[in-house]
């Protein structure tokens, strides 16, 4: 779908490669929706944004909250008049601990977050985007979501749950005019542990670490996932870690658990 004239609505609009879809999208002449539980992150998109801000709506809401969602539709179609696209981007990590270690609350919150926000927008959103000539869904999972991480594993179970919805939802609309595209992004330049509300326990080995790990800036990653959105690309990787790993994992997936867990063992709490 050619995103000049459309309009779209951008879950985690406020900060990351949510923001810089947003910007991305006005740059490509279409008009946008940003969706973010901080006001003050969505502030700063509209700032950023400048003069494209007159083709800009921004809505303070919760993905995890299905009431507060079902309203956002309307919202945004009186805004704009219509909603042609939608791009769940929306997402928080756990706090980087074992399974063994890691209580129910942090649990519940990511999977409320990762994979109930992708639901409820999705079931939101969907009837408006059925009645248009042509649209699109995005559904931004992880490298997590197809290859395990120790320390977040939860976070990356809520990631295969994206993965595997999304590409039911594309067998699902196949004969309808809503095209969908699953993303696994590698390593981002982000603050997602800020927003996320959690550290890593230990900061030096996580800043050796991150000096090895090839990462993507939040401005090529947004190009890289509307570039996809608009050939229709059904599945969109981003970074050069996340292609690698899909391949090996293709290939040997026991293999490529465990170098994973070899590079990210010395970021694990005792």
């Amino acid at each position: 779908m050619k995103l000049s004239g459309k309009t779209v609505a951008v879950t985690g609009g406020g900060n990351g490669i949510g923001r810089e879809l947003v910007l991305e999208l006005l740059r490509r002449g279409a008009r946008a929706a940003a969706l973010d539980i901080s006001q003050e992150g969505l502030d700063e998109t509209r700032r950023l944004a400048g003069d494209a801000a007159e083709r800009l709506s921004t809505h303070v809401a919760n993905v995890a909250d299905r009431a507060a969602v079902e309203a956002l539709p309307e919202a945004i179609v009186a805004a704009h008049g219509q909603v042609d696209g939608l791009i769940n981007c929306a997402g928080i990590i756990q706090p980087f601990v074992k399974v063994n270690d890691l209580d129910y609350a942090a649990i519940e919150r990511v999977m409320n977050v990762n994979f109930w926000g992708v639901v409820h927008t999705t079931k939101a959103f969907l009837p408006h985007l059925l009645a248009r000539p042509e649209a699109h869904i995005v559904n931004v999972s992880s490298m997590g979501g197809f290859v395990p991480v120790p320390g977040q594993t939860v976070y990356g179970a809520s990631k295969a749950a994206v993965k595997l919805f999304t590409e039911g939802l594309y067998s699902e609309l196949a004969d309808t005019g809503v095209r969908v595209t699953v993303v696994f992004p590698g390593a981002v330049a982000t603050d997602i542990s800020k927003h996320s509300g959690v550290g890593v326990p230990n900061e030096q080995a996580a800043s050796e670490q991150a000096k090895s790990f090839p990462t993507t800036s939040p401005q090529d990653a947004a190009k890289i996932i509307l570039d996809g959105m608009e050939a229709d690309a059904y599945r969109v990787l981003v970074g050069k870690d996340a292609t690698m790993m899909d391949r090996l994992t293709r290939l040997s997936p026991k293999k490529a658990a465990d170098i994973i867990y070899k590079q990210m063992r010395s970021l694990l709490a005792d």
